[in-house]
């Protein structure tokens, strides 16, 4: 899986980055096959004012599904990182068990064969 973190409004500092990328290979893991590339942008909406202003988004591009957009904003970078990693690896686990039923009821039944 390729990760691509981008941050506005503050610089990536190393603890950031590596708690980013160690979350999101902990909750993508087991699909990981699936998935092309990851784009993690944070971002600091308020400046130094403070507030319910860091913002996680998360675009999940997929080999022959459409992408998933997961975005979420809260008091602490790290909540966001956290919760935002949550609801993408619940999406992509619905997503492709809708798409292993969808295959599987349209998949031709195989005829017994006559002797």
């Amino acid at each position: 899986m390729q990760l691509d973190i981008q941050t506005n409004g503050f610089s990536l500092t190393d603890g950031i980055r590596n708690y980013a990328t160690r979350r999101m290979q902990f909750a993508l893991d087991r699909n990981d096959g699936h998935i092309m590339y990851v784009k993690l942008s944070l971002a600091d909406i308020n400046g130094p004012r403070g507030g319910v202003d860091k913002k996680c988004q998360i675009n999940m591009a997929l080999a022959g599904h459409r992408n998933i957009v997961i975005e979420d904003t809260e008091a602490d970078l790290y909540v966001a990182i956290d919760r935002a990693s949550d609801r993408c690896a619940r999406t992509l686990s619905r997503r492709l068990e809708k798409f292993r039923e969808h295959t599987y009821e349209s998949a031709p039944i195989p005829l017994a064969a006559e002797e």
